[in-house]
């Protein structure tokens, strides 16, 4: 079973930026990669895809301030994050072959 292990989340003013990453490790191979979002008292939302050619989806929230990437050889997703808004606010997920990582915390705040 695979394992996630996420960094790069924490403070940021509205209109800052931040990355964040996730590493996949214990499994031969990895497939799709994502972020997914959760807000206190929403439900967990997709935020990006990336598939193991680079094809990318993202939530019309996110579109043009996001970016999801991927480094194969690393196993490893990334998501830019810029121009950041008070409502991106959240605890950010890597998902990855059927599982989850912890979650890192993401706060937009002035």
């Amino acid at each position: 079973q695979v394992h996630l292990v996420e960094s790069g989340g924490g403070l940021v003013q509205p209109g800052g930026s931040l990355r964040l990453s996730c590493a996949a490790s214990g499994s031969r191979s990895i497939y799709a990669m994502g972020w997914y979002r959760q807000a206190p008292g929403k439900q967990r939302e997709l935020v990006a895809l990336i598939s193991t050619d680079g094809r990318t989806n993202y939530a019309d929230s996110v579109k043009g301030r996001f970016t999801i990437s991927r480094d194969n050889a690393k196993n490893t997703v990334y998501l830019q994050m810029n121009s950041l808004k008070p409502e991106d606010t959240a605890v950010y997920y890597c998902y990855c072959n059927l599982a989850w990582g912890q979650g890192t915390q993401v706060t937009v705040s002035s």
